[in-house]
């Protein structure tokens, strides 16, 4: 059962990732002056970035198994994430997202993992609860950073400031947590 619980947490914290900027959309948008148009294309980068990682991990899954790989993604994922507070203009914040994005290809070793674990009478049950829990990382992340650690990082400083630090949080989770499958 550890196996099944750190394929949905891996996968719930990927989300926690690769989520981490769409509720501070509107700030950034304004901080950075960007149209509906540049904020649309950084988020096809993100998802771009998850279907290329998608077709890569999956011959490396047989190879090398999912919990090394996943470590491995939600380590580097986190490292952009943490530079959030560094993007200047709409193509910094493209080619930022689309290195996040990778994070979302979790969902192949997610599913890989769970799979191996379990007999084939039981592997789509599983792999439901597994893809489900993870999957809710992305509902918890927009309550997360959009009404608790946005607000409370702009109790002490600007709204600018704010957005620009609080990626850190979702960063230090993520990278944490890769270590530890690790």
């Amino acid at each position: 059962m550890r196996a099944f619980h750190c394929s949905w947490w891996t996968f719930f914290v990927a989300f926690f990732i690769w989520f981490a900027i769409a509720p501070l959309m509107p700030e950034i948008k304004k901080t950075l002056g960007l149209s509906g148009q540049q904020a649309w294309t950084s988020n096809i980068c993100s998802v771009a970035g998850t279907i290329f990682m998608r077709f890569l991990l999956g011959p490396l899954c047989d190879k090398y198994g999912a919990r090394l790989l996943m470590g491995c993604v939600l380590m580097g994922a986190s490292i952009p994430c943490a530079c959030t507070g560094l993007v200047t203009s709409s193509i910094s914040l493209s080619i930022l997202r689309f290195f996040i994005g990778l994070g979302g290809s979790t969902f192949v070793m997610c599913q890989y993992w769970s799979t191996s674990m379990f007999t084939k009478e039981v592997a789509g049950t599983a792999n439901a609860l597994c893809g489900g829990w993870g999957n809710l990382g992305g509902g918890v992340t927009q309550i997360v950073m959009g009404s608790a650690l946005f607000p409370l990082f702009k109790l002490g400083m600007s709204p600018e400031a704010a957005w620009r630090t609080v990626a850190i949080v979702p960063a230090c989770v993520g990278f944490a947590t890769g270590f530890t499958i690790l």
